[in-house]
């Protein structure tokens, strides 16, 4: 069922404040999709969902590797009968200010601050479809 990513309904919202490990999906240079779990938080009110991760990742790879207009991604999450994808464009964020607040956003939504770690970036995706059963 489709539903606005930037007004979803209270229970959609409400799964992804659950915690729940996702998926990313990230084009690989030649097309194929490129899948793994990570954790993910949304943002509905500024139209975002973000991940955090280390610079030197195949999924931060996949998506330097689409230029500029960034790369196409999907984010899911599964419990039980429930599902929930986020779909839109993604980028890769280094500025310090926007890795903190997803750092925090992180530790908010999973329980636990990740440790320091110099290399790490944001892949924040500007959300174009929200669909699911939550």
């Amino acid at each position: 069922m489709a539903t606005d990513p930037k007004n979803p309904s209270d229970s959609y919202l409400g799964f992804w404040r659950e915690y729940h490990m996702c998926t990313l999906t990230t084009p690989r240079p030649d097309g194929t999709p490129h899948v793994v779990a990570v954790g993910v938080t949304y943002d509905p009110g500024n139209g975002y969902a973000r991940v955090i991760t280390n610079k030197h990742s195949r999924k931060v790879a996949n998506v330097l590797a689409a230029g500029a207009q960034g790369a196409r991604v999907a984010v899911c999450q599964v419990g039980k009968g429930r599902w929930a994808t986020l779909e839109g464009v993604a980028h890769i964020r280094t500025e310090a200010e926007v890795v903190a607040d997803a750092v925090a956003r992180y530790a908010d939504r999973y329980g636990r601050t990740p440790a320091p770690n110099p290399d790490r970036v944001v892949i924040e995706i500007a959300l174009t479809r929200a669909m699911g059963r939550a």
